[in-house]
C-alpha cells in the first residue's frame, strides 16, 4: 500500500516540480548545517550541560535545534523556490532578491524565535514566561539577533544566487559545470533535438516586438516544461528556437518522442490562452538527430557549455528541411534505427539533400 502510494503521488508530480523540491530539500539542509556550524564554533563546541551557562551545547540541544532549523528551513526554501519564485520579477534583479531576502529574515525570525525558547523551556527546565522573558532581554541587551539577521540575510542572498546560476544551465549543466565534467571537450553519442516556433515572421509583425516576445516566453515556458519532464538537457535558446539533448540510449530516444508530444499537447491544452491573447496558437516543427556531438566548456568572462559537430549541423539542417518538405516533425535514420517505430509512424521520404551536406540524409516524417 505503501509504495503503491508513493508511485501515485510520484507520477502526479512532474519533473519540474520534482527537480524543484530536490532544491528545497537539498537548501534546507545546508541552511541546517550552516545554522549548527556557526552555533557550534561560537559556543565551543558540545559541552556538558551547565545549569549555569545557558551558552554551552548538548547532544540534546543540538539534536532540538536541527529539526527545528531543518523543519522550518524546508517551509522557508519551499516559499522562496515555488511561492516567491515569481514575485517581484519585473523589478532589477538586486532588489528581486533583496525583497524575497527581507521575507526570508522575517521568516528566519520566527525560527530562531523558537529555537531560543524550546531550548530554555525544553532543556534548561525554564517557565514558558522566564523563557520568553529570557529571549527578549538577550535580544534588547546584547548583538545576537542583529548578528543572526546579517548572517541569514547572507545565506538567503548567496542561496539564491545558486538559484539563479542552476536555473541558468539547467539541471544536467549545472551539475557538469560544478563538477568538471567538460572542462575537457568530450566526444558523446546524443539524440539533438532542435525546435522551432512556425511562421515566426508573420506572427511577429501582428504582434509587435513586446507582445511577441511575451508569446515567445510562454511558448519555449511550454516546451521547456516538456523537455525537462522527460529529462532533457537543454541546450539553448536561440530567438525563437530551442535545442535539446539526451545521452544515445533506447530509453532516452522514447523519452525524446514523448516529451515532443508532451510539448504539442501543453500547447494544445492552452489553446484557448494562446487565442485570447494574441489571437494566434503557437505551433513549432522539429527536427531530430543522432551521432557523435563534442561538449567542452568555453569562455573566460562567462562560461558555458557548448556543442559542436556535424551531428549539430545535420540536425539543425533536418529541422529547416521541415518548412522546405512541408512536414511538422523529421527523424533521421540514426534516430530511428535507436527507436524502431511502426509504418504509419515513421513515413520514409528517401535521401534527402540537406544544405552543406555532400551526401543526401536519409529522413523519416514521424506522425504523433
Amino acid at each position: 500500500m505503501a509504495l503503491w502510494l508513493a508511485r501515485s503521488v510520484r507520477n502526479r508530480i512532474s519533473a519540474v516540480q520534482s527537480y524543484r523540491l530536490r532544491n528545497v530539500v537539498s537548501i534546507a539542509l545546508v541552511w541546517t548545517i550552516v545554522d549548527l556550524a556557526s552555533k557550534l564554533l561560537v559556543s565551543g563546541g558540545v559541552q556538558p550541560l551547565d545549569q549555569t551557562e545557558h551558552r554551552t551545547l548538548t547532544w540534546l540541544a543540538i539534536g532540538l535545534r536541527a529539526a527545528i532549523v531543518f523543519s522550518l528551513s524546508v517551509i522557508m526554501a519551499y516559499i522562496l523556490v515555488f511561492r516567491l519564485r515569481s514575485s517581484f520579477r519585473n523589478k532589477p534583479l538586486l532588489i528581486n532578491w533583496l525583497y524575497r531576502s527581507l521575507i526570508l529574515v522575517g521568516l528566519s525570525l520566527v525560527m530562531n524565535f523558537l529555537v531560543y525558547v524550546s531550548y530554555y523551556y525544553l532543556i534548561r527546565r525554564f517557565t514558558p514566561l522566564r523563557a520568553l522573558d529570557h529571549f527578549v532581554s538577550d535580544s534588547i541587551y546584547s548583538m545576537w539577533l542583529v548578528i543572526k539577521v546579517v548572517q541569514w540575510l547572507a545565506i538567503f542572498i548567496l542561496t539564491q544566487l545558486f538559484l539563479e546560476v542552476s536555473s541558468k544551465y539547467g539541471p544536467g549543466g549545472f551539475r557538469a559545470i560544478v563538477l568538471g565534467r567538460y572542462v575537457k571537450p568530450r566526444n558523446e553519442q546524443r539524440i539533438v533535438i532542435f525546435i522551432d516556433l512556425k511562421n515566426s515572421t508573420p506572427i511577429a509583425e501582428a504582434l509587435g516586438s513586446t507582445r511577441y516576445f511575451d508569446f515567445i516566453r510562454e511558448f519555449i515556458a511550454h516546451i521547456s516544461n516538456a523537455l525537462t519532464e522527460y529529462d532533457a538537457l537543454i541546450y539553448q535558446y536561440v530567438g525563437d528556437e530551442v535545442v535539446a539533448s539526451w545521452k544515445s540510449s533506447r530509453k532516452n530516444a522514447r523519452k525524446c518522442l514523448s516529451a515532443l508530444i508532451e510539448a504539442q499537447r501543453s500547447i494544445q491544452k492552452q489553446s484557448d490562452h494562446f487565442r485570447r491573447r494574441y489571437g494566434f496558437v503557437p505551433e513549432f516543427r522539429a527536427g531530430i538527430h543522432e551521432g557523435v556531438v563534442t561538449v567542452g566548456q568555453i569562455g573566460v568572462v562567462k562560461k558555458d557549455l557548448a556543442m559542436s559537430g556535424d551531428t549539430m549541423n545535420t540536425t539543425a539542417r533536418i529541422q529547416s528541411a521541415c518548412s522546405t518538405l512541408n512536414y511538422k516533425f523529421l527523424i533521421s535514420q540514426n534516430f530511428l534505427d535507436l527507436l524502431p517505430l511502426k509504418p504509419w509512424q515513421a513515413v520514409p521520404l528517401g535521401a534527402i539533400e540537406l544544405k552543406g551536406k555532400s551526401d543526401g540524409v536519409e529522413l523519416y516524417s514521424v506522425r504523433i
